[in-house]
């Protein structure tokens, strides 16, 4: 996989993300909705910066579908927060491609700090911590 390609899929994963994170927030109320919209604020932002990466590198961003296939229903509090950890381990493999993609330092830092905040995140929304977040075996 290439840095574009790397880009590309994170994108798409961000894309993802903000789905699942808005139909989550719905379901939230209290501290934990505005956890909600933290972590929604945070992958904007990572949207965002990716599309600007990728615009800079000639490249046309990846467009966001019109609707994701969750896991499961997000009927309560209990199903959205799951959702949340969901979404935050499986967009974390992403950014670790793009870490080792990455052709440029400024990429490679970013991916990494991103890496780094959704393995935080992990932990915000009920998830253990791990010993390399973003690797895949």
């Amino acid at each position: 996989m290439n840095q574009v390609e790397a880009l590309q899929a994170a994108l798409a994963g961000e894309h993802a993300a903000l789905y699942g994170v808005g139909v989550a927030g719905g379901k939230l109320n209290g501290a934990r909705f505005q956890e909600a919209t933290d972590t929604f604020a945070r992958h904007r932002d990572n949207r965002d910066h990716l599309s600007a990466l990728l615009v800079a590198a000639g490249e046309t961003p990846v467009a966001a579908e019109a609707a994701y296939d969750l896991p499961q229903a997000v009927t309560n509090a209990a199903t959205a927060t799951a959702l949340v950890l969901y979404i935050e381990r499986r967009i974390a493999p992403v950014y670790g491609d793009l870490v080792e993609a990455a052709e440029q330092p400024a990429v490679r830092a970013w991916a990494i700090e991103t890496l780094l905040d959704t393995a935080s995140s992990q932990l915000t929304w009920g998830g253990a911590p791990v010993a390399f977040p973003g690797a895949t075996a």
